[in-house]
């Protein structure tokens, strides 16, 4: 008789973003859905999620993806409760509106490291200058391993259901990037996080590291960061030049909270240079990649409706916090 295997995976409890945990589960019959999934307690204690005198945490699954990567296996995404059912303090998903008129793509931007350096950094000193690894091929801008292990996660992605849109080779050597969309707020958010965890796991085969830190090497390179491209059903619907300006004055308004929900050590990269805006200041700029909220001309043209981007959430962010902190700056602003 065949056996499955769910792997349990949840966010912890380290600051200032969470890390990724994940334990197996054995059952007898395959999942049809998230529902088939019972909840699984585990030790909080060792999470930073529970003191050691009380440890029990609760993992209450919230989305179920095929796993490719294994024999008779999916993954199972969980929100972490206490016992007394409540939310856990870290569950930042819990926290957020689950819009299904929010649509949401993530650029997410990450290095490749091994030994210490990123992906074909010489051992001591740096690659030529960034400029060509940018969508670049053939080894001597990518390497010898690169391009396999964003293939094979590609892959990982499509089977388990993610709308993964694409991948490329980023500014610098051994940095890479892909993007995910989804309609629906904690759908998006959730499909990132799933989407770091296969690349986490799939790498550990090779060897390498995945680093999410905005600005893992000093110099004179961009910073990785998580683009955030937005819209709701107003602004796909109706919009308009009015209530577009109204929604930038609501940004500019809350730009310090939005800061301080786009993940650790955005000073380092929002610098005003590499095609950022600096961190102290807020701007937006039709096709201007280095305003805070690129406007595309598409935008511009159809009346002021559709996308936006923003382009200040960085590389370690939480997903959660940064799709989160948009929707409450969006709802300050009346509709029709």
């Amino acid at each position: 008789m065949a056996k499955y295997k769910l792997e349990y995976i949840w966010l912890d409890g380290y600051m200032p973003e969470p890390n990724l945990r994940g334990k197996t589960r054995i059952a007898s019959e395959a999942p049809k859905t998230v529902d088939d999934c019972p909840e699984w307690g585990f030790d909080g204690s060792s999470t930073l999620q529970a003191d050691g005198h009380d440890s029990d945490c609760i993992l209450k699954p919230v989305r179920l993806y095929p796993d490719a990567g294994r024999k008779n296996a999916f993954i199972v995404l969980c929100e972490v409760y206490l016992p007394s059912g409540d939310p856990h303090p870290t569950n930042f998903r819990a926290k957020i509106l689950d819009d299904p008129g929010t649509w949401a793509g993530f650029e997410q931007e990450y290095f490749m490291m091994q030994d210490g350096r990123p992906l074909g950094f010489p051992e001591f000193g740096y690659p030529n200058p960034q400029g060509k690894y940018y969508t670049g091929v053939g080894y001597e801008h990518v390497g010898e391993i690169a391009r396999e292990i964003a293939d094979e996660h590609l892959e990982l992605c499509l089977e388990a259901g993610i709308n993964h849109e694409g991948i490329n080779a980023e500014v610098a050597k051994g940095q890479w990037e892909f993007q995910v969309f989804a309609k629906g707020s904690k759908s998006a958010a959730d499909d990132v996080w799933v989407a770091r965890y296969l690349l986490m796991r799939l790498t550990e085969k090779y060897g390498v590291n995945i680093e999410l830190h905005c600005k893992p090497l000093s110099g004179d390179w961009n910073g990785s960061g998580m683009h955030c491209n937005f819209s709701t059903d107003y602004l796909r619907d109706k919009g308009g030049k009015e209530y577009f300006l109204k929604l930038m004055d609501a940004f500019e308004k809350n730009k310090d909270e939005h800061i301080a929900a786009y993940g650790p050590d955005n000073q380092m990269r929002l610098t005003g240079l590499h095609e950022t805006q600096s961190i102290d200041k807020f701007n937006w700029g039709v096709a201007d990649r280095g305003a805070s909220i690129r406007v595309p001309h598409s935008f511009v043209k159809n009346d002021y409706k559709g996308y936006l981007e923003d382009r200040r959430p960085n590389s370690q962010a939480d997903p959660y916090k940064v799709i989160g902190r948009i929707l409450k700056t969006i709802e300050e602003v009346p509709t029709d």
